[in-house]
């Protein structure tokens, strides 16, 4: 596949957004694109140190400036480490950088121009310069169909029954929107078009083909994210080190993603519920920026010393990809982020799946759905209890279900892989027939 194509893509502020984002730039870039990947400074500096020599003409930066604002400076330009209040002024900053991004597409003039569904005024402004625009939506093709259902048919049940959310999650869903009266009008907006998801119709395909029904939309799987080759970092060496000391399939990793963090009471049952399993576990237990701790002093009393060389906490970010590829590893405790889930199942580990909100609950039930997942019971209020994480964790470690989610998931591996070049391919072939259609080229 050979076009000379250039497209501008614009995602969210998020890095659970711009990495998907940036997966995909790299897949179009193999395919002969020119990819401009728009975002503030603050997010393009923790990117441009992932971009290789290969990618150093093919993929290039663009930074929008977001007006100034007194509670927003620019290190709060992105989701990682904002004060949750001060999600909604990011939104609305952004959304006020219109003449900015309206700036860029006049001197860059790209082909094309790929959004996230969270930005739908980007299409307006980029519909105003007569050029074609694609949506991406960064969740599966599950959450995506049930969120839509749950707008479009108020009261119509869900025609999956797998897939459902607890009264609490349900009483969170509808604060949420409440809170964004035109969501939406927001889902409604835009070219009746291509839709592309990050997902593949080896896991989602009666999903994907329920989001087209529901929303008139083509909607089309880019396949699961492509691992970048996992590169020896030296600062993991000792970790890594004390990984390769454990059995085959004994060790637990327990990490809930870059932005989502435990409360001290949550925190306290799964190092309970850690200590209890008598399973071998490295845990990623970070804090807010702005609020780091001594992890002794959050942790039980004497857990550390308990527990011994069975586990490792860590209190900064841990190398997912390789703890995840090690043959030690036998499961990940994980808040069921689409990211993670993805990469999980890429790596052929099953999941202990531990949902907190947003997506996370609807993924938690999908990977079960798929075979490849044990999820945390909660009681009615949504609290996790240590005894429950102990039971779970044994079961999967040590227990025949553990065996039976390992041969799931690592034969739905092997179909991803073989897959995951054919999606991409045809996802890039409907982009270059929508610009060769649209009216820039008639």
């Amino acid at each position: 596949m050979s076009t000379n194509l250039r497209v501008l893509m614009f995602p969210w502020l998020a890095y659970g957004h711009i990495s998907p984002f940036l997966n995909i730039a790299k897949q179009l870039a193999d395919r002969g694109f020119l990819i401009y990947l728009c975002s503030t400074l603050v997010n393009l500096e923790s990117i441009i140190k992932k971009i290789t020599e290969k990618y150093s003409e093919s993929i290039r930066f663009v930074e929008l400036h977001l007006p100034e604002l007194p509670e927003l400076p620019p290190h709060y330009h992105t989701t990682n480490g904002l004060p949750p209040h001060l999600n909604h002024t990011l939104h609305k900053a952004l959304k006020m950088s219109k003449p900015n991004f309206s700036k860029i597409l006049q001197n860059l003039r790209p082909d094309l121009v790929i959004y996230d569904i969270l930005q739908p005024w980007a299409e307006h402004v980029v519909n105003e310069q007569n050029i074609p625009a694609v949506k991406i939506v960064t969740s599966g093709a599950a959450l995506f169909s049930y969120f839509f259902n749950f707008l479009k048919n108020p009261g119509v049940e869900f025609p999956f029954p797998a897939i459902y959310l607890p009264k609490v999650e349900q009483v969170k869903m509808r604060e949420m929107f409440a809170k964004e009266p035109d969501v939406e009008d927001r889902l409604a907006e835009g070219n009746m078009q291509i839709m592309l998801i990050c997902t593949s119709r080896t896991i989602e395909a009666k999903y994907l083909d329920y989001c087209t029904e529901l929303s008139n939309w083509k909607v089309v799987p880019v396949g699961p994210p492509f691992q970048d080759s996992i590169t020896n970092d030296v600062d993991d060496k000792e970790l890594i080190d004390w990984l390769g000391t454990k059995d085959e399939n004994s060790t637990v990793f327990v990490c809930f993603g870059s932005e989502y963090f435990l409360s001290r009471e949550d925190m306290e049952e799964v190092a309970f519920g850690l200590e209890l399993s008598n399973v071998n576990f490295i845990w990623v237990a970070r804090f807010p920026k702005g609020e780091e701790q001594n992890l002794e002093d959050v942790l039980p009393k004497g857990f550390l010393e308990r527990i011994g060389e069975r586990g490792r906490v860590l209190d900064k970010f841990a190398p997912q990809p390789r703890i995840l590829n090690h043959p030690s590893t036998g499961g990940f405790i994980s808040h069921c982020g689409w990211n993670s889930v993805l990469e999980s199942l890429d790596f052929g580990v099953p999941i202990i799946a531990m949902p907190m909100h947003n997506d996370q609950p609807i993924n938690a039930k999908l990977i079960v759905e798929l075979g490849v997942a044990m999820e945390i019971v909660r009681d009615d209020d949504g609290n996790i209890h240590r005894r429950e994480i102990a039971e779970t964790l044994k079961e999967v470690i040590t227990g025949e279900t553990g065996e039976i989610l390992r041969g799931k998931v690592r034969d739905i591996s092997k179909n991803l892989k073989s897959i995951r070049e054919e999606e991409m391919d045809t996802a890039a072939e409907e982009l270059i027939q929508l610009c060769r259609n649209s009216s820039k080229y008639k």
